[in-house]
């Protein structure tokens, strides 16, 4: 609205100025002109944003304000994709890693988390495969039971350490049935500083969207609410120093077929790259960590592994900018089997993008 409102005002008051004998006109034509523009963007996906409007700035300006990281921030994102590395995910909520522990009948207390991570971290040749770590915050935190830090430990095998941000999914009020957003956008920046000092340089943030054809689902409310999420936390990241891994996350619940995943996808992840050009996120410190194109579990018709690959490989290139530097995808209830067969189907595929999958 600011701007459009500045736009229209220098044009209507030259108008006045050298038309004196048709101010009249001017006037209202500068009137609805303002209330055409405010009622056009109020309904907007940026207007409900939560930002102030009197407030927008520019996107060189926006830019201008990343200056500080962004070679780091360039840096850190390209060598986390570089080729033959993955990202080690062991940022499992307390009480998810507690789960595991009492499988094996183990108390979940946090000297056996401690332990249950230094043995992660200290396997033989990690740093050959793995170029990042996306901890949880208490293990960011923690050191070795000999007092090594774990991001030292990390740093020294050459894996980067980063750290989970968000603060989980709650029902959307105003959503679908069982749709979400993310929380945790609230204080955000000063634990991004805090984690960025204790030596993690990436961050990972996870929404999810559902798909239910015959429910409506997902619904706009959904896939924008999650875009703007993504975003804002993405830009948030940056200011601080960590590279965001942008994640919105299909889940595969559901009967719908690959072709509808595919339609959804392509809606929700190019709606997330708007919502990060709306935020002057730097793309080139940034990553993507999507869901590979997939039918829903209970779909009766199963892709085969060259076709789901064709299919994600589609979609991405249908929504990614060739600045964003690399893929990292979740598995989202997929088999570690049928995960490492898509995966490797997908690099078979001669593609238009640029950017690592």
């Amino acid at each position: 609205v600011s701007h459009n409102f500045l736009h229209i005002f220098s044009t209507e008051f030259a108008t006045i100025h050298y038309q004196r004998n048709k101010m009249k006109f001017s006037v209202s034509a500068l009137t609805f002109s303002v209330l055409a523009a405010i009622s056009a963007d109020a309904f907007s996906p940026s207007a409900f944003s939560g930002a102030p409007m009197a407030k927008v700035a520019s996107s060189s300006s926006l830019k201008m304000s990343l200056e500080k990281y962004s070679d780091e921030l360039k840096a850190t994102a390209a060598q986390m994709v570089r080729p033959g590395f993955g990202l080690l995910a062991c940022d499992e909520s307390t009480g998810t890693v507690g789960a595991r522990l009492e499988s094996i009948g183990l108390e979940n207390i946090e000297k056996n988390r401690q332990e249950w991570r230094q043995l992660l971290f200290t396997t033989p040749d990690l740093g050959k495969y793995i170029s990042g770590a996306i901890l949880f915050e208490e293990t960011l935190y923690q050191s070795s039971t000999e007092g090594t830090p774990f991001v030292k430990l990390l740093n020294d095998n050459g894996i980067i350490p980063g750290i989970k941000v968000d603060s989980g999914l709650k029902a959307l009020t105003g959503g679908g049935e069982g749709e979400t957003w993310c929380s945790g956008l609230d204080g955000l920046y000063e634990k991004c500083a805090r984690h960025y000092e204790q030596g993690a340089r990436f961050a990972k943030w996870r929404t999810a969207v559902r798909i239910d054809v015959e429910k409506g689902l997902p619904t706009q409310l959904a896939v924008q609410e999650a875009a703007w999420g993504l975003a804002r936390y993405a830009r948030i990241c940056q200011e601080a120093g960590l590279v965001p891994i942008v994640e919105p996350e299909i889940l595969i619940d559901g009967v719908h077929d690959v072709a509808t995943t595919a339609k959804v996808q392509e809606g929700l992840v190019t709606t997330v790259y708007k919502c990060l050009q709306e935020n002057g996120v730097l793309l080139e410190g940034s990553l993507l960590k999507p869901s590979m194109t997939v039918s829903g579990v209970d779909c009766p018709n199963k892709p085969k592994p060259d076709e789901v690959a064709a299919m994600t490989v589609q979609t991405l290139q249908r929504c990614i900018p060739p600045a964003m530097p690399g893929v990292t995808f979740l598995s989202g209830g997929i088999s570690e089997e049928d995960s490492s067969l898509y995966l490797n189907e997908i690099n078979k595929i001669k593609r238009v993008g640029p950017w690592a999958l």
